[in-house]
């Protein structure tokens, strides 16, 4: 499978592989970006601030190698230094007859890294906190907070530049 990077200026219901728990172990599916708003709220929505909030069920997990920003005119890669793979902290809902099954991705304040280019980032986990987070083992708040500085490398890129690895469990 090759995965694309993750762009948070994606078109709403554009599908993606995420990874949740389901009764019978971790499973690998493809869900719409995007989640439906409450009731009398018309607006979908697909990021979600994590503060002062709780995500008991239907987490998820978004595999990314590299997730991208814009700012002031300019398309900024953000990736991991260490060059490893990474999860976005992310929920899914069932579908509801006039929408389907989708999933958002929960944001953070933004690390010293992010800081220049936007003030929040999606809650990066790295492949060690992926259990931690689909199994509610680890307190969510010792999980959804920026990484340290230094965590992330920055470059500017053009329209056709990627370097997306492929995607693997």
């Amino acid at each position: 499978m090759t995965a694309t990077p993750f762009d948070l200026d994606a078109p709403l219901g554009q599908r993606r592989a995420i990874i949740r728990r389901e009764d019978s172990g971790v499973e690998m599916v493809e869900l719409a970006w995007g989640l439906r708003g409450r009731e009398g709220e018309t607006r979908p929505f697909t990021v979600v601030r994590s503060e002062g909030r709780s995500f008991p069920t239907h987490r998820c997990l978004v595999p990314a190698s590299e997730f991208r920003f814009r700012s002031r005119g300019r398309t900024y890669s953000f990736s991991l230094a260490s060059g490893d793979w990474f999860y976005f902290a992310g929920i899914w809902r069932p579908a509801k007859p006039d929408w389907p099954e989708a999933y958002g991705v929960l944001t953070v304040a933004a690390n010293e890294d992010v800081a220049p280019y936007h003030d929040r980032q999606m809650a990066v986990l790295t492949r060690a906190q992926r259990h931690d987070w689909l199994d509610a083992t680890v307190p969510e708040d010792e999980l959804l907070r920026p990484l340290p500085r230094g965590s992330f490398r920055v470059r500017e890129i053009g329209l056709r530049d990627s370097h997306q690895r492929a995607l693997a469990i």
